[in-house]
């Protein structure tokens, strides 16, 4: 029942790779490109959480198939819980056949650390069952992760006739325009202006 279950979640990945916790709810809405060139604002802290596998021996379908239905079910319990501080991810497939790459995006890393370590939450029973595994399985999976914790106005992010996207889709976007010591910087632009403004409501609703 849990195998189906991860399986159906892991298609509804695969369907419909991106997600975050405060963006447009509609599909529609999530694909509207914004035209013109916008930044992300920066003022909160953000962690970013990179973690991949690669299948490596495809005949070893015991060895990777477990690591393949676990991440979305994770990704479905830390959707549910606004207390966990997971605030999205975008999955890429690629660059190769059977290498997967989910970006997660988390209020901060001590966030990642509290999940990854509570052994009443999916990622400790399902970390344990893959090192049970690992030397039986003659590597046919492998994987990887990198985390990168960043102060507020330690990043940036700009889009240009995007829909809202990755950290711009999680902590809004402003209009953007050429910094006069490089790099970019918030715009008055009248016109750029209007393309945020659209976005809104019409007042009296």
């Amino acid at each position: 029942m849990a195998i189906g279950s991860d399986l159906k979640q892991g298609l509804r990945l695969v369907a419909v790779p991106e997600w975050n916790r405060g963006g447009a709810r509609s599909r529609a809405e999530r694909r509207r490109v914004r035209r013109g060139r916008f930044m992300a604002a920066n003022a909160e802290p953000v962690a970013v959480f990179l973690i991949g596998a690669r299948v490596n021996r495809w005949r070893s379908v015991r060895g990777w198939l477990p690591v393949m239905l676990a991440m979305p079910g994770m990704i479905k319990e830390l959707g549910a819980d606004p207390e966990s501080g997971f605030l999205g991810y975008r999955m890429l497939l690629g660059p190769a056949f059977g290498e997967i790459t989910i970006v997660q995006y988390w209020r901060r890393a001590g966030d990642i650390r509290a999940y990854a370590t509570d052994s009443a939450r999916r990622h400790r029973p399902a970390q344990s069952a893959f090192w049970r595994r690992y030397f039986t399985s003659n590597g046919a999976v492998g994987i990887w992760h990198e985390m990168y914790s960043v102060r507020p106005g330690a990043y940036s992010a700009l889009y240009g006739d995007m829909p809202p996207t990755g950290i711009g889709a999680l902590f809004g976007l402003v209009p953007a325009v050429p910094g006069a010591k490089g790099g970019y910087e918030p715009s008055t632009d009248p016109i750029f202006a209007a393309q945020v403004t659209e976005d809104r409501p019409p007042s009296g609703e």
